[in-house]
């Protein structure tokens, strides 16, 4: 699948900018009190070595108050210096810190990666992550900290490797913490790591509210971000089974920007629904061969097209079986669980082929000369994930 890039950044404020450094780019109010504890204390695997490439600065002591999280600003593009300056000035606004966020393909789901500077993030974290040194040089390091909750979905063992995806290949990141951090945030890493997966830098801003003043600030964020981003709140408690979010972009590549990103309401049964302009622009019913009309992303249909007609071309048009095709725009969470992201489908850019012979976690039956040509055409194949999923072929790279 076409990797989007990068997706939510928060400005730095002037003296990052200069300094070419975030640590400086934490907004400091008034005194906040710490989070309440949380049931899950930090998993922390023994450090290794690792390239100089993908390590940080060890991280300093925790500094300042710990803050609770109530907001995350997200934008399409960077945020400029001067709206982050105000957003972090706001009455209301006790503290604010610059990231960077983006939806980032694992197997056939997105998980949302934060790139931090972690002086400044982890004091918006829960006590027990915040506190914990070994978490926080393990980001230092290169590692990916994963939620506990999406370490157990992904099946991930501490130690052991993670590949996010960026384009055709896999970032491959040792799974150095499972930690609770901030809610939404499915991985951390550091922000050299953020790079290489191509996420837009300092997209996203953190946000601690005085709660007294929370309508004022919805009001005056809402006004400052105009259609140069959204706000989502956060909170500690159960999220709910329905509501609204706003997708991150998607990591990718050469032409990620076309995916577009969008707001999406969700519902009780696990689906989905972006909104409608995203819609408009983007999905298209159109027809190809064997499998007649498709409804998918209009940035895919050509490279789809191109790698049917290839497979007739080639005779093996009765390889693939068109009462078996399990779609491409399906818009819908993984397992539609809330809790768990966004299917890939929910972009339409991945497609289901000869469903009932190629299930998760197996080699499947598909043909391999008709996985070499989806790849030829810039398709990853879900044959080739650590579990596999060979009915899955998803854009991976854009092929003019």
């Amino acid at each position: 699948m076409v990797r989007v890039s990068g997706v939510v950044r928060a400005a730095l404020p002037a003296c990052a900018l200069a300094a070419g450094l975030s640590s400086c780019g934490v907004y400091d109010a008034v005194s906040d009190k710490p989070p309440e504890s949380v049931d899950y204390s930090p998993v922390v695997a023994p450090q290794v070595a690792d390239g100089p490439e993908t390590t940080v600065a060890a991280p300093g002591k925790l500094r300042g108050t710990l803050r609770t999280p109530d907001i995350l600003v997200l934008g399409d593009e960077k945020l400029p210096s001067g709206l982050r300056d105000k957003i972090g000035e706001l009455p209301g606004v006790r503290a604010a810190e610059p990231l960077s966020v983006a939806s980032v393909p694992v197997g056939e789901r997105s998980v949302t990666v934060a790139a931090v500077d972690s002086g400044g993030y982890r004091r918006f974290t829960v006590k027990h992550t915040a506190t914990s040194d070994p978490v926080w040089q393990a980001v230092a390091a290169g590692d990916a900290v994963l939620s506990h909750e999406i370490g157990r979905d992904l099946d991930r063992p501490l130690g052991g490797n993670v590949g996010l995806r960026a384009g055709k290949h896999d970032v491959d990141m040792r799974v150095g913490a499972y930690a609770t951090t901030v809610p939404r945030i499915d991985v951390v890493v550091n922000e050299r790591r953020g790079e290489q997966l191509g996420i837009r830098p300092h997209n996203a801003m953190l946000l601690a509210i005085d709660d007294t003043r929370r309508d004022d600030v919805s009001a005056a964020l809402t006004k400052l971000l105009g259609d140069r981003g959204t706000m989502q709140e956060l909170t500690s408690d159960p999220p709910p089974s329905s509501g609204t979010r706003r997708a991150a972009y998607l990591t990718g590549g050469a032409g990620s920007d076309s995916l577009g990103s969008f707001s999406y309401r969700y519902f009780p049964d696990g689906t989905v629904e972006p909104e409608a302009s995203w819609v408009r622009a983007n999905i298209i019913t159109e027809r190809v061969p064997i499998l007649g009309d498709v409804t998918c992303h209009r940035v895919m249909l050509p490279q789809f097209r191109a790698a049917l007609r290839e497979i007739v071309d080639k005779g093996l048009a009765d390889t693939i079986n068109p009462a078996d095709y399990g779609g491409c725009y399906v818009p819908r969470f993984i397992g539609r669980d809330p809790n768990r992201g966004l299917s890939l489908h929910t972009w339409g850019i991945a497609v289901d082929l000869n469903v009932s012979g190629n299930h998760r976690g197996t080699v499947g039956e598909i043909d391999r000369r008709v996985v070499r040509i989806f790849k030829k055409w810039g398709f990853a194949w879900g044959g080739d994930w650590q579990w596999t999923d060979p009915m899955h072929f998803e854009l991976a790279a854009i092929i003019r």
